[in-house]
């Protein structure tokens, strides 16, 4: 199975590997102390780049994603150079929107201005907490004045900046949760992203927990404080428009947007997931064998190799992403795709649960479409499973 080379992909992920650390929670294709490989990855990337280049369907880019690892470890010479091919390669659209994920103190003036240059519209900021003890704890090398002095000096230079939250965090009190909040819609930023911690099997992480030498806050404080945090964001303009995001209103990350709506998407580098709407593709998560593969191709053919998963998706996966993607964004699911994916039988059981939570008061449904309240959207996985019975 091959990506569809010709099919409309306006969206690009590209994946930088290397890490100053590995953080104990991080579950991500990912490497430490690899920076003598930084080149080598460069010039494969580029060149895996530009023989898909060959064969793409010409549309107008809309959006790019620097994913990783950390993408703020991107030697600048390199980094332009990557935006020449792209630029060369694709026709970006005057509109483009350009996210760059950064990790606190790993960015210097010389960088920001090379972002600057190469025409990065938005940062996403790594900061997860404040509290410069449990970062450490957790194997995470910043300190809460790395933020600030990050914001200080970005803020002036783009015109998005967004920062990831990470909820759940062992040893941040309620009332330490509450003040970081409180401190982040002050600061110039358009976009927050709070994420639940999840424990991810075989990191430093899940066996500090296995070993109960870590605790976690319950389900009930991590729902609740949920809630909380939901409130106190809108109240300062940063509205949910996902589970997991909010933001002022006209800059809502469109590079995501595409993950949710599931419209195709194309990824560079390792461990990098493609989509070509019917389709879904992870590349070679091992970097010698990645480099290997990508330094004797010649065709795009010939990088057929480095998909280590590819996978046709039935009617049934299609309609489960729907549901789940669709539960996640703000407006929810139109009754409308039920009627067209689901037998009477099993529409008539999926009314009766819906109607099930809208009486719990985690569904609101006005006949039209159905969608999660801020409390619903607290335990989505829950409800999914439940709809699909």
């Amino acid at each position: 199975m091959v990506f569809n080379a010709s099919c409309d992909v306006a969206s690009l992920y590209i994946h930088w590997p290397f890490c100053p650390y590995k953080c104990h929670f991080c579950p991500f294709v990912a490497l430490a102390s690899h920076d003598e490989y930084m080149g080598q990855y460069h010039r494969a990337l580029t060149k895996e780049i530009m023989l898909y280049g060959e064969y793409a369907n010409k549309v107008p880019i809309k959006t790019i994603f620097f994913g990783g690892g950390t993408p703020s470890t991107y030697p600048p010479d390199l980094l332009l150079d990557t935006f020449g091919i792209l630029k060369s390669t694709f026709e970006l659209d005057a509109t483009c929107e350009i996210t760059l994920e950064v990790n606190p103190g790993t960015v210097t003036q010389e960088k920001i201005q090379a972002w600057k240059r190469a025409g990065i519209t938005r940062l996403s900021i790594g900061v997860q907490s404040l509290n410069n003890t449990v970062l450490s704890s957790l194997n995470r090398h910043q300190k809460a004045a790395d933020v600030i002095e990050l914001l200080n000096q970005a803020a002036p230079h783009f015109q998005v900046l967004s920062v990831d939250l990470i909820l759940g965090l062992p040893g941040i009190s309620l009332s330490e949760w509450q003040e970081l909040i409180k401190t982040a819609v002050g600061w110039p930023i358009k976009h927050i992203s709070v994420y639940f911690l999840t424990v991810h099997e075989d990191t430093p992480l899940y066996y500090g927990v296995a070993r109960k030498k870590i605790k976690l806050p319950t389900d009930d404080v991590m729902v609740d404080t949920y809630h909380w945090t939901a409130q106190v964001l809108e109240e300062h303009g940063f509205m949910q428009y996902e589970i997991s995001n909010f933001a002022r209103n006209g800059f809502e990350s469109r590079h995501n947007s595409v993950y949710w709506k599931r419209l195709p998407y194309k990824g560079f580098g390792m461990g990098a997931c493609s989509f070509d709407g019917t389709s879904r593709f992870q590349t070679e998560k091992n970097l010698m064998n990645y480099l290997n593969i990508v330094e004797k191709a010649n065709s795009m053919q010939e990088l057929e190799k480095l998909s280590i998963v590819s996978e046709m998706l039935t009617e049934n996966q299609v309609w489960i992403e729907e549901l789940m993607l669709g539960l996640r964004q703000k407006n929810g699911i139109s009754w409308s795709v039920l009627h067209e994916k689901l037998s009477p039988e099993k529409l008539e059981f999926f009314k009766s649960k819906i109607d099930e939570f809208v009486g719990l008061g985690y569904i609101i449904n006005d006949q039209q479409r159905f969608w999660l309240t801020t409390v619903g959207r607290a335990v989505e996985n829950e409800i999914v499973v439940a709809l699909l019975e």
